[in-house]
């Protein structure tokens, strides 16, 4: 999942951002509304975590905005404010979820994971496809119900592609979903990453490369030539 945390608390955005790393998740950290809406405009996140108190434009506003749009990433509000009837005016705004300040980090990462399930198409809890399956909530990966340990950029991907249920992926948009906007598009990261997840799965191969176009997990039927 590609997230945007929008915390003006440098210290706090840090250790969340890196702690969502660890998790596999792509993350970007902005500290004030105005680049939050910048943000948005140029990437297409699939889940945002937001500071109601950031300088700038408020939080407020950034929820109000974005819930407006047709496209809006879901969004998950962060505030010291614990009263119910703050509670429910950020509901009103058009966040999707609420999580009050002090909050448990697994408690945070648990409810990303369910607002990446809510698309237009719903997304069920375990991801398969030709006999790989991702467990999204315990981050596990089997194939024909063996074990199969990948590394969290690898169950990155891996989750990218299996949600494209078949569909071609471009590097592009592995980019988007699997790395944050640090990530250089011109070195061989994809390509390796592919390659090391590819062995990990074992054989007969599952994810087929497109030249010129991407890739894309095959159907059992499908043979990789």
């Amino acid at each position: 999942m590609r997230v945007l945390l929008v915390e003006d608390d440098s210290a706090l955005g840090e250790a969340v951002r890196h702690g969502l790393s660890l998790e596999g998740f792509a993350v970007d950290l902005v500290t004030d509304g105005t680049d939050a809406l910048h943000a948005v405009e140029v990437t297409p996140y699939d889940a945002l975590v937001l500071d109601r108190d950031i300088p700038g434009v408020h939080g407020d506003e950034v929820c109000a905005r974005l819930a407006a749009l047709p496209d809006s990433p879901p969004i998950l509000m962060l505030t010291a404010a614990a009263t119910l009837t703050q509670r429910v005016s950020g509901f009103e705004l058009g966040a999707d979820d609420y999580l009050p300040k002090p909050f448990e980090f697994s408690e945070l990462v648990v409810r990303l994971r369910a607002l990446g399930r809510r698309p237009t198409a719903a997304i069920p809890p375990v991801l398969s496809r030709s006999g790989v399956e991702l467990d999204l909530f315990r981050r596990t990966v089997r194939r024909q119900g063996a074990s199969i340990r990948l590394t969290r950029k690898e169950q990155a991907v891996l989750e990218v592609l299996l949600r494209a249920d078949g569909g071609v992926v471009s590097a592009e948009q592995l980019l988007d979903k699997a790395w944050d906007e640090n990530a250089n598009p011109f070195t061989n990261t994809i390509r390796v990453t592919i390659s090391s997840l590819r062995k990990k799965l074992g054989e007969p191969w599952v994810i087929e490369t497109i030249p010129g176009s991407g890739y894309r997990i095959i159907d059992q039927a499908d043979e990789i030539s």
